[in-house]
């Protein structure tokens, strides 16, 4: 009898431990709160850290269930429920523990005093100012202590940038009272003595030595700005000489409340080389390239060079610029170019000199310079086999003319605005060696996002020309419309006044407008309608030209790729469709 009950306890055994164990899940259900509230209570309750396993045991359910219930009331207070009250139930389902807990969040506790306190005069700063307005909780509000934390916060951050950088919270204290569910704040400030910026170090430069300072947006001696520091920061890395810019308050070598300024910098390549393949329907299929120096010398002068060949323009230019580093950011500018374009209406082979000045002028940038243009133009030529036949003019002129520019670009994202606008004002006059004229030029283009699929584009051209001969007037200074950024559906330069043999000579007066609609299908593919009309005219002989079509949009890794068919509209000169195909930056 011994032996076969020993058997039989030893097969039970091993039967036992050949079962599989079974797998226990937990998971918790909240009821009794908002969305936002249960979201708060989950991520503070311990059985949420169990969601995912499988080999929670009975002891373990009933502790995190019994637990839940202190942990739910805990959760609500930063929510300003102080007197919340949660209850648990632990339930048992096939392999599955269910922790369900009901809450209820009771009054919500509301400020009742707020006793802050900033003396001196650095109460009187309008950014600290504005932070101080805007602290929240104010007596009568919910007691959140995010919003709290998020206030006090935006006190101390506007007391240190802006020089008060030991300043500090002597009194921070919340005293809540549940009886009454009330809080009361008391929050006092020492902002201390307030700092100056100090004479800026810079290391690792490749310039001449002052060249850097004219960078500074500060004199040795005013009061330190985390802006002013913020300032310089960008405007060496808007300067494009560095690799690596570092600026550093050394606030721990600071005397007498003066803090001196490191300024670390690595040089960046010298030399830019840039190359490239384009399609215009307006210039045909070409490539460019340049070579940019960044800097020439230890005075920071630059040097940009880029020629274009394309199949009905070729261009070369060169611009050296010495920049005068500054608020403003200011520079000289002079360049030499060579113009060599064959279009439908005109041919033309141009040089150019120019010297100029740019700079920042209230929110613009503002170009005024002095040109000389020259050279030999024919105007009316369809081709360059045409160039000899009844009405094609010719000419050759040289022009010396002042310029005056105003350009702003303002755009939430540069690469694909949803919100934004540019505005480009010019104005030239030239006194006159071959001919006497004056003009001015104005393009506007605005973009706005209609919800998160769909665009609204307007766009409008103006232009107006007096001239004593306007047959010495190059093509690059008369109005045409019609091509891939004017009126689409017709051809580059195709619309403008004509002579008695009906060719297309340009005018003095342009005026354009424009309006197109995107809807996207996806992040970077989507489809435009738009229509575009306009005139290039002489004197009040305006006669709208319509153009209007579809096109699709592709948001490519080297930039917007717009393809757009356009057709004219009830036009006796022009029929059929047009394609037009750009690549560049909506604004």
């Amino acid at each position: 009898m011994p032996k076969p009950l020993a058997r039989t306890t030893l097969s039970l055994g091993l039967l036992a431990l050949a079962l599989p164990v079974c797998a226990e899940k937990i998971a918790v259900s909240i009821n009794g709160v908002n969305d936002a509230l249960q979201a708060a209570v989950r991520d503070n309750l311990s059985v949420s850290r169990y969601a995912n396993r499988n080999d929670v045991s009975d002891t373990q359910a009933r502790v995190l269930a019994d637990d839940a219930a202190k942990e739910a009331q805990i959760a609500l207070r930063p929510y300003g429920y102080y007197n919340a009250h949660a209850t648990s139930k632990l339930e048992h389902a096939v392999n599955t523990w269910e922790v369900r807990l009901q809450v209820t969040p009771g009054p919500v506790t509301k400020v009742a005093t707020l006793d802050l306190q900033l003396p001196g005069p650095a109460a009187q700063l309008p950014p600290v100012r504005k932070a101080v307005r805007g602290f929240h909780p104010r007596a009568g509000e919910t007691m959140q202590d995010s919003v709290y934390e998020t206030s006090k916060g935006a006190i101390s951050t506007a007391l240190i940038e802006n020089g008060y950088l030991d300043a500090k919270a002597t009194e921070h204290r919340v005293e809540v009272t549940r009886a009454q569910d009330r809080a009361d704040i008391h929050l006092h400030y020492a902002p201390g003595e307030r700092y100056k910026l100090g004479a800026v170090d810079f290391q690792g430069s490749q310039f001449a030595p002052g060249f850097l300072q004219r960078y500074v947006p500060w004199q040795s001696g005013e009061w330190y700005t985390q802006s002013d520091l913020l300032a310089l920061q960008q405007a060496l890395t808007d300067a494009d000489y560095f690799s690596i810019v570092n600026v550093e308050p050394q606030v721990a070598q600071a005397k007498d409340h003066m803090v001196p300024v490191k300024v670390e910098v690595a040089p960046a390549k010298r030399r830019v080389y840039t190359a490239g393949v384009f399609v215009g329907t307006d210039t045909g299929p070409g490539v460019r390239g340049g070579v940019r120096w960044r800097w020439l010398n230890r005075r920071g002068h630059k040097l940009n060079t880029e020629v274009i060949v394309a199949q009905r323009l070729k261009t070369a230019q060169a611009v050296y610029e010495i920049p005068q580093p500054g608020p403003d950011h200011r520079s000289f500018n002079f360049g030499v170019g060579f113009r060599d374009e064959d279009t439908k209406t005109s041919i033309a082979h141009t040089f150019s000199l120019a010297a100029n000045e740019t700079k920042d002028w209230h929110g613009f940038v503002r170009t005024m310079g002095l040109h000389l243009v020259g050279g030999t133009f024919t105007v009316g030529a369809s081709n360059s086999q045409d160039v000899n036949e009844p009405g094609v003019e010719h000419g050759r002129s040289v022009l010396v003319y002042g310029e005056a520019a105003l350009t702003r670009k303002v755009a939430d994202n540069p690469l694909f605005v949803r919100r934004g606008w540019s505005l480009n004002l010019i104005g030239r006059a030239g006194p006159g060696i071959d001919t006497r004229f004056a003009q001015v030029l104005a393009d506007f283009k605005w973009i706005h996002a209609i919800g998160r699929r769909d665009r609204l584009i307007l766009r409008g051209d103006a232009g107006a020309t007096a001239v004593g001969e306007f047959d010495k007037l190059p093509p690059e200074l008369r109005f045409f419309a019609g091509g891939d950024r004017s009126i689409r559906g017709y051809g580059y330069q195709a619309i403008g006044p004509r002579n008695a043999y009906d060719r297309v000579i340009g005018g003095t007066r342009l005026l354009i407008a424009s309006a197109e609609v995107e809807h996207y299908f996806t992040r970077d593919w989507g489809i435009a309608a738009f229509v575009d009309s306009g005139d290039a005219f002489d004197g009040t002989a305006f006669h709208a030209q319509t153009g209007a079509g579809l096109g699709v949009r592709w948001r490519s890794p080297v930039g917007m790729v717009r393809v757009d068919i356009g057709v004219p509209v009830n036009n006796r000169y022009y029929h059929g469709a047009q394609l037009h195909i750009v690549i560049g930056p909506d604004l």
